[in-house]
């Protein structure tokens, strides 16, 4: 176990100062990279080494499976490994497990299944079909978010119905209620169940309650400036006894309001504890003086925020660039050049490169020319691994076999493979299920059973011979799962899910994307493997709450030889060697929505500041001319933020249309040897490249071996189209740029080829 003095190494005083606190609230005002992360693993391991807490009574709290695991790692490397009993966990999921172990006080059993977006869009749409409305007129989406709206200020659906001011409102209403009852009959939760759920948990079972606040002595709640009213609510009850609650955070970094996300809970912590210690650290152990400089002077014009005077050791470091390119194609491919010589030049990890914006929408022109140059990339929030379809297919089997009562999951499988039940027949069922209260494998099941024919002839009668005899198939497949889920491990079970259900087949014999589907499968299989133990369905469960509950970061890759391409929302919590800020302009940062409202427009400049203090050593920002963004293109103006960077801090480029590199303007001076080195690097590109020709075999780091079918001279280079193997297709590339290599001959027929003396008269050679 660490000892006091370790407890304390490499600690400034602010930073020990909150790490030795004990014995009442405590609001830890964190800048931006002044390493709260150590501070709440430091003081976790000082509670245990100290205090002599036991680790297994300290509950700690944050918002992605990434920073918990982040911080889980570091806390048990202080005290004592993984077997400590130490709880962090994310808001959804210490909730799930309360919901597990105690949901059945409110009627919840504990093989509950979590519906993810598409699950609830599939039940509001049978609700509003059931309802005789309109999808067209009241979206899913739209009515959803009323719902959601809802469940965030605590108001069940019959309270819902009462304020109603609209007929849009009625019908969100209404919609609640049968949504609820539906959830219900599933034994399903939505995300904001999770939550609304335990809360409800500990307001009405106070026994439930005082077992948590027993258990738990310290709570401790990381980024609380993104917690809404029911976090805040579930922080309070658990932390009522005790007193000990400690929250980190920073105003400036909330940018979360559209998840309900209330800056409030931050700035009024005084207010609702009022003898609580306060610790700011603005130290910065991340960025450079002139970033953080450039960041204040952006922040500094907001009015809801607890001030602070951000520093930093790191020393001046380079001033920000600033750059307009024409359009976003040009600032595409401006920002791949600098990045290629921040590799080449300074030695930079594309690992450690990014680049961010303000809407997903914006990746495309990023991509293409990721893709046009042989960048590798790896894009956060694009078609998720979880999103697709063979993954969400293999797993409503999984969620069906823990939870029978599924019916989400059950629809999305019950043809998949085709077995004869046709969506007429997907129809009757369901309509026999709601009509019982029931669910739709118990009426499935009992079709199955032979004995019940006679008491059930409402789906024998509906259905004819053919689909029943399917349906009684699907039914004995499912009653077979479920048998074998008590003694096969996540991964037994998969297999034979796959193979009995005809779905391993279905995939292989997909000729266009089987491998790669099936790729995706073993992936999702090999990560089932660290869920096997005792219990093989708790084991299950664990694995089914871990896939409904992963986001978008957790599947970024640190070690990947690749660029990120992020959203600013998307990279709260992250940090880069360099990034790049592209689409710097009004109507896109801030975004348009924003434009009438004071508390939206903040909200938009904490976003910028969020995206400037991601950056450790260099920050670019770029916006362009003129840009297309929503179906059409127009001139731009440049972002208000950037005029609110202190002019000592920036330098500005002027970028050419058509040029190959960023060219010297503004404040920006280049060293003389520099510039020589920059401007005979196409020459030298060339030299090592060779004119490309059709039928040439060429080399790439990223995408292997390949064969040139067509060479094109483009702007002083050449555009290169090469069909590679290994499945990466067909890509174009600009051969100076690319990294593109000939293969060269080892043998003398080959060698004969290349002499320039035969020219291309060997091509026509018998």
């Amino acid at each position: 176990m660490t000892s006091r003095t370790d407890i304390f190494s490499n600690l400034s005083a602010r930073q020990k100062e909150a790490v030795q606190h004990t014995g009442g609230p405590l609001l830890i005002v964190a800048g931006p990279g002044s390493g709260k992360t150590r501070v709440i693993a430091h003081r976790i391991a000082y509670l245990v080494s100290v205090e002599g807490i036991a680790p297994w009574r300290i509950l700690a709290v944050t918002f992605t499976n990434k920073a918990a695991r982040e911080l889980r790692e570091r806390a048990e490397g202080l005290v004592g490994g993984a077997n400590s009993g130490l709880q962090v966990r994310t808001f959804h999921s210490f909730c799930a497990l309360v919901l597990r172990r105690d949901g059945g006080r409110i009627g919840l059993d504990s093989a509950f299944s979590i519906y993810d977006a598409d699950d609830q869009q599939r039940l509001v749409r049978d609700i509003l079909e059931e309802l005789e409305l309109d999808p067209k007129q009241f979206a899913p989406r739209a009515i959803l978010a009323g719902i959601s709206d809802a469940k965030n200020k605590m108001i069940d659906d019959s309270r819902l119905s009462k304020l109603t001011k609209s007929y849009f409102e009625e019908v969100v209403a209404r919609v609640y209620a049968r949504y609820t009852e539906l959830l219900g009959t599933a034994n399903a939760v939505d995300f904001d169940d999770l939550l609304l759920r335990a809360h409800t948990l500990f307001e009405d079972h106070a026994d439930v309650l005082e077992t948590y606040q027993d258990r738990y002595r310290h709570v401790l709640v990381d980024e609380f400036q993104d917690t809404n009213a029911i976090q805040f609510s579930l922080a309070r009850l658990l932390a009522a006894k005790h007193r000990n609650i400690c929250v980190v955070g920073d105003p400036d970094q909330s940018i979360y309001s559209w998840r309900h996300a209330d800056i409030r809970n931050l700035t009024d912590f005084q207010t609702v504890y009022p003898d609580a210690k306060v610790v700011t650290l603005d130290q910065s152990y991340r960025s450079t003086q002139t970033i953080l400089e450039a960041a204040s002077g952006v922040i500094a014009n907001n009015d809801e925020r607890l001030k602070k005077d951000l520093w930093t050791d790191n020393g001046r470091g380079s001033p920000v660039t600033v750059g307009e390119a024409y359009d976003e194609d040009e600032e595409a491919r401006v920002v791949l050049q600098e990045i290629n010589r921040l590799v080449d030049e300074e030695k930079y990890d594309r690992s450690e490169i990014a680049v961010m914006y303000r809407t997903n929408a914006q990746s495309r022109a990023m991509e293409a020319a990721c893709n046009r140059h042989g960048i590798a990339y790896q894009l956060v929030g694009g078609t998720k691994f979880y999103e697709r379809k063979e993954i969400r297919d293999t797993v409503a089997y999984l969620r069906l076999i823990v939870n029978p009562a599924d019916d989400a999951a059950l629809q999305r499988i019950v043809n998949v493979p085709a077995r004869g039940i046709s969506p007429r027949s997907v129809d009757i069922i369901r309509s026999i299920a709601r009509s019982r209260g029931t669910s739709m494998l118990g009426v499935i099941l009992l079709a199955g059973d032979e004995r019940a024919d006679d008491e059930d002839q409402g789906l024998a009668g509906a259905l004819n011979k053919r689909a029943l005899k399917s349906v009684r198939a699907f039914a004995d497949l499912m009653e077979r799962l479920i048998e074998q889920s008590i003694v096969l491990s996540v991964v037994e079970l998969i297999d034979l899910t796959l193979e009995r259900s005809g779905y391993k087949r279905l995939v292989q014999e997909d000729k266009e994307r089987g491998e790669e589907r099936w790729d995706n499968i073993l992936e999702l299989r090999g990560s089932a493997s660290t869920f096997d133990g005792p219990e093989p369905r708790e084991r299950l469960i664990e694995f089914l709450e871990n896939v409904a509950l992963v986001s978008d970061v957790d599947s970024l890759e640190d070690d990947q030889d690749a660029i990120t391409l992020i959203t600013l929302h998307q990279a709260k919590g992250l940090e880069y060697d360099a990034v790049f800020m592209i689409g710097l302009e009004e109507g896109l940062l801030p975004h348009s929505r924003s434009m009438e409202s004071v508390a939206d427009l903040e909200e938009e400049r904490r976003l910028c500041y969020v995206g400037m203090t991601r950056a450790r050593n260099r920050l670019y920002m770029f916006h362009a001319f003129q840009r297309g963004f929503r179906g059409s293109r127009g001139a731009m103006l440049p972002s208000r933020f950037l005029d609110e960077i202190p002019p000592g801090c920036v330098e500005t480029v002027s970028i050419r249309r058509n040029t190959r590199r960023i060219g010297a303007g503004g404040a920006r001076s280049y060293d003389p040897e520099s510039i020589k080195r920059r401007a005979a690097a196409p020459a030298q590109a060339k030299a090592r490249t060779g004119a490309f020709r059709v039928a040439d075999r060429v080399t790439h780091d990223t995408f292997g071996e390949g064969i040139v079918i067509e060479a094109v001279e483009s702007g002083g280079d050449t555009e290169v189209t090469v069909a590679f193997g290994s499945g990466n297709g067909l890509k174009k590339l600009m051969a100076d740029f690319s990294g593109l290599k000939k293969v060269v001959p080892t043998d003398s027929t080959a060698a004969s080829r290349e002499d320039p003396e035969l020219g291309d008269a060997f091509l026509d050679a018998p």
